[in-house]
Parts: structure tokens; sequence; C-alpha cells
């Protein structure tokens, strides 16, 4: 079959499936030819054809504040429109299109392939009300600003009025479209690599050390994982709650993973969300046990959950982050807010311990009562693993992702082979004795 995805971070998303496909070409060679349309960037993957088109302006003269973001989707998706229309020269004419409906690289697509199915990722269809805008009061947005938030599903509705094909992750990020829209978007529960994310059979002696973090025997490991830390993903309940948690407990510290850049939400006035809380909170909290380690290394992350004495995750009622999937699949106690975001993974001393989302008083009580809770924490953490093989695990992702496509596209993956034509076999008839 003849693929084209399209992400404009590659490969975003797809690298999972797309090396499920590249394993079909090492069985049977030629089976799949896979071509990907991104933004340049450094990434590479054996066997994928990578196409870059030109990154847009960001910001041009006399856009409405509005319009910008629809403005810059659909320069994108002139610029996708225009690099398909070169592959399509070239003479790749894909049987499916697959891509994130985020950007608008997509909208032109079928113009350039017409008759192509697509199947477009939709993450979040964008709310004024009942989501995440004025979820936190210390945050509020006026009422004139809602149609701006209405503004933000403009990509949305253009994605949605080609009448083709849509995936979703979560039931919750489903939930968010309009009645009229969810027919035509499937649930794909996203699973992750559960021989990498798994709980370590026992702790060694040794100390764990990532960054300027080091972590004995002796130490209570608290983990805190964002791509950004901001707002959005509670890092600010979080920080507020440490204080009393370390005044609480000598033996813990505290791992912070995450950059200082803007993912979701709007900047603080002045510097970063780190450095805002590190002045809000000053001497209340001892900075020699929590440690800012930015954006680290995969192999590391996964190490620190699995040391995790109790992994934070807070979000406002918006998109589920992997590090949420990847902690409970490696067996950490997970204390997550009351949003459906969290909720969705984390059942209430199922598979870990929920906290009213904005309350850093109710996180720092729970965390330091689980914490010294051993007999209760234990089967959380069993139930966590648990909730991950039942409804996390890559592979059972990759065949149901695998029966989208074919369902989409209407051929199968692997085309089967040509029976073979049966031999028919004559016994030769005995000779007569001279």
């Amino acid at each position: 079959m003849k693929f084209l995805f399209v992400h404009q971070n590659f490969p975003g998303q797809y690298l999972h499936i797309v090396r499920s496909l590249l394993a079909d070409n090492e069985i049977s060679p030629g089976t799949h030819e896979i071509v990907f349309m991104t933004e340049p960037n450094l990434n590479v993957l054996a066997g994928v054809r990578k196409v870059t088109y030109a990154k847009p302006p960001l910001l041009q003269a006399g856009v409405h504040r509005d319009a910008a973001e629809f403005d810059v989707a659909m320069r994108r998706a002139e610029a996708c429109a225009t690099g398909a229309r070169q592959i399509k020269k070239l003479g790749f004419v894909p049987d499916i299109i697959i891509g994130h409906h985020g950007w608008g690289e997509m909208l032109n697509l079928g113009d350039v392939f017409p008759g192509v199915p697509l199947l477009g990722y939709f993450e979040f269809y964008y709310q004024a009300e009942k989501a995440d805008v004025n979820f936190d009061p210390e945050f509020p947005l006026p009422r004139e600003r809602f149609a701006g938030v209405r503004a933000k599903n403009a990509v949305n509705l253009q994605a949605l009025a080609l009448e083709q094909h849509g995936q979703v992750p979560t039931r919750w990020q489903r939930s968010t479209y309009p009645d009229w829209a969810k027919p035509s978007i499937h649930l794909l529960e996203e699973g992750v690599n559960l021989d990498m994310c798994k709980p370590v059979a026992a702790r060694t002696k040794k100390p764990l050390t990532v960054g300027s973090l080091n972590v004995t025997q002796q130490n209570k490991l608290i983990t805190y994982v964002a791509r950004n830390l901001e707002p959005y993903r509670g890092f600010h309940t979080f920080m507020r709650a440490l204080p009393a948690i370390l005044a609480a407990r000598p033996d813990v510290v505290v791992s912070v993973v995450g950059g200082d850049e803007i993912s979701y939400g709007a900047p603080p006035p002045k510097g970063n969300w780190r450095e805002v809380m590190l002045t809000e909170l000053g001497r209340q909290l001892d900075r020699s046990r929590v440690h800012f380690l930015g954006k680290i290394p995969y192999d590391q992350h996964l190490a620190l959950l699995k040391r995790s004495d109790a992994h934070i995750y807070l979000s406002y009622p918006f998109v589920a982050s992997w590090s949420l999937r990847e902690a409970l699949a490696c067996g950490c106690l997970v204390i997550g807010g009351d949003t459906p975001t969290v909720t969705e993974f984390v059942k209430h001393r199922k598979n870990g311990l929920v906290v009213p989302a904005l309350d850093h008083a109710a996180l720092a009580k729970t965390t330091l009562m689980a914490l010294a809770s051993p007999k209760l924490t234990g089967p959380l953490r069993l139930g966590a693993r648990e909730f991950a093989e039942k409804h996390l695990d890559l592979q059972t992702y990759l065949v149901r992702y695998r029966t989208l496509i074919e369902k989409v596209a209407g051929k199968p993956l692997i085309p089967a082979q040509p029976k073979r034509a049966a031999v028919r076999t004559v016994k030769a008839k005995p000779k007569r004795a001279a």
C-alpha cells in the first residue's frame, strides 16, 4: 500500500504505526511505500521518504488576532499542497493520507489527490465553557475574548467539512466535539511500549543520578513531568504543594522534568512559569531538594518513573499527556487531578489517587499520606500496571490502528498471496506382464 503521512514535526504521533508498516517491508520487501511530509527537521527513519515544505511565517501584518492561527494554517495548507503536487508529478499517488489536523496541513490534499481517503488526527474541540477556558479562576478569560476561543476551531471545522475519517486518542477528547461530528471520528486509544515502560523487579542499592539529582536508597522521590512547565499542567499547584511536603519529609527529593517554553495557555507577564513560581515561593522552598532537569533523554525519563515514590500528574480539562500513560505502565503511584483528562486513566483508590486539581493543600496532604502508607500504595501500583496492560498496550493499539487503516483505505495492508494451482497427480497404471 502507498502511504502519505503528514505532520509538521516528523514523525509526531506516527512513529509506532510507521515502524509497524516498515516491519511489513522487512518480511516482504516492497509491501508498502511510505512518504512523510513535514516541516524541515533532522529526524530520519530508514525506509521512509521525507518530503519537506517551507514553514509559513507565524504572523502577517493586518491579520485580525483571532484569525492569526487560521491564517498560518491556510498558508501551511497551501505549502503542503504544493509539495503534494510535486510528488504527484514524480508518479506517487497514495492509497491513503494520514495526518494531524491541528496545523492545517491536510486541508488541501484532497484537491491534489481526489478520491484518496484521508484519516485525520483530531485532538481537541475548543469550548468557551465547560473545558479548559476559565477552569482556573486564577487566570480568568473575560467574555469578550470568548470569540477568540471559538475562532481556534476554524481548522477543526474546515477539517470536518472534508467529510473524511478522523481519529482521536481518548473518550474525553472525543466528547469535546459536537454530536454531529462524532460519527466520523473513531476512538483509537493510544498505547505505550509495555516492555520498555514497566516496573523494576527490585530496587537496587545504587543511587540514581540524573543531572543535578542524586537519589539514594534512603530518599523518597517525587516526580513531575510536563513538556513545558505551565499552569495547564498544574505546575503552579504542584509547586505550591512542595513546601509542606518537604517540611514534613526531610527524606524527600523532587525531580521536575520539562522545559520553560509555552505549549498551552498564555505566558506570564515576565519570564517563564518556573521563575514566577520560584519567586512566589521564595524561602518557603528548599531549593537544594528540588531539581529542575529540563528536557532529558527518554531513558532517563523512564529511569525516574521506575524509581518514583509518588508521581504527580495534574491537568486542566484538555488533552492527555503521553507521560501519564508511561507512568501508569511503569507502575507509578500516580496522584492525579480530578479532571476528566486524568480520571479517564486514574481511578481513585483503584490504580492511583485523585485530588482536587487546583488544591495544593489537598495535594500535599494526599502525597504525604501516600508516602507513609505502603500497604495502600502497593496495590495501587499493581492496579496502575494492570490498567496499562488492559488499556495501553502498544501492540493492541497497533492492531486496532491497522484495522482502521484497512477500513478507511478499503483494502488489506498485506495483500493476500495468490493460491498456487493444485498439481494433479496421476497414478501410473501397472504394466502387464509380457
